[in-house]
């Protein structure tokens, strides 16, 4: 492996780190009252009440949404394992990616057929695939 190649993966891996990082010390945003109420969910809503406390962020409300929460730009989109993450639909999608840099996923609408040839041409090509399982297995009666 080449001196920069592995520099450059080195520069992934701890982008990856420094956004687990981030991650780990960002709050639970939740909505407004959802504690208070059960059927308030508690997914994130901007609260807008003129008189909202948390809106005015008072003391003892929980924080709301901002942009300092996020992690570093470089790091979006990267997989967990510091490799760019491709969806993949078809077989000819395969021969875009870089092997050693990308890793595929797989789309949630591909079937059972296309998703066997996918992972065949992925293997022959060393490309890793994220997300192989999903494959039924039929047995034949004979």
């Amino acid at each position: 492996m080449s001196k920069a190649k592995q520099t450059e993966e080195n520069r992934l891996k701890s982008l990856v780190a420094k956004r687990k990082e981030v991650s780990d010390s960002r709050p639970a945003f939740v909505r407004q009252e959802s504690w208070r109420y059960v059927r308030i969910h508690p997914e994130w809503r901007k609260p807008k009440g003129v008189d909202s406390k948390m809106r005015r962020q008072d003391k003892g409300w929980p924080p709301l949404v901002r942009v300092g929460y996020r992690g570093p730009a470089a790091a979006r989109g990267l997989h967990p394992s510091g490799h760019f993450e491709v969806i993949v639909y078809r077989p000819g999608d395969l021969a875009t990616l870089v092997p050693g840099r990308d890793v595929a996923r797989i789309g949630g609408t591909v079937g059972a057929k296309k998703r066997a040839t996918i992972i065949e041409r992925a293997t022959e090509l060393g490309i890793r695939v994220v997300n192989p399982t999903g494959l039924r297995v039929v047995e034949s009666k004979e």
